[in-house]
């Protein structure tokens, strides 16, 4: 006799992809919500566009149906804002390169540490798998 294998609820399944500390997951529904932000950020792949954005960044965002989250995001650069408001990392690059920053530069922004200490970690294998694994952790 086979056993069925246990189903798991998919909302049970995603809600526990929020709640890994400092890591947001690019699901459908972060990929739905960031769908004219990333779209935005694939112009930038074009000189002419990365440079009327640099003209005028503003008026350039404002020609998206982004929300005004998104936009806040980034015009002030805040990458894990970007992140929230469905913004995926690798078209989120693009705006680094329109800023002429290395991925190393804009992701060290994301952790609070300097990119120095952020590119020694990296290089002596990233975060250790040890310590703080769930948002209710206590601190």
């Amino acid at each position: 006799m086979t056993s069925e294998p246990a189903k798991q609820d998919i909302h049970a399944y995603l809600e526990e992809l929020e709640d890994i500390p400092g890591t947001r997951v690019f699901t459908a529904a972060r990929a739905r919500k960031g769908y004219w932000l990333n779209q935005f950020c694939m112009t930038l792949m074009k000189a002419d566009n990365r440079e009327r954005f640099k003209a005028d960044e503003r008026a350039y965002l404002d020609e998206w149906p982004m929300t005004e989250a998104q936009k806040q995001a980034v015009l002030g650069r805040d990458y894990n804002a970007a992140l929230d408001q469905g913004g995926n990392i690798y078209f989120l690059a693009k705006v680094f390169f329109t800023d002429e920053i290395s991925f190393l530069q804009a992701v060290g922004t994301m952790t609070g540490m300097s990119q120095a200490d952020y590119q020694a970690m990296m290089i002596a294998g990233g975060r250790s798998p040890v310590g703080l694994r769930s948002k209710k952790d206590p601190y």
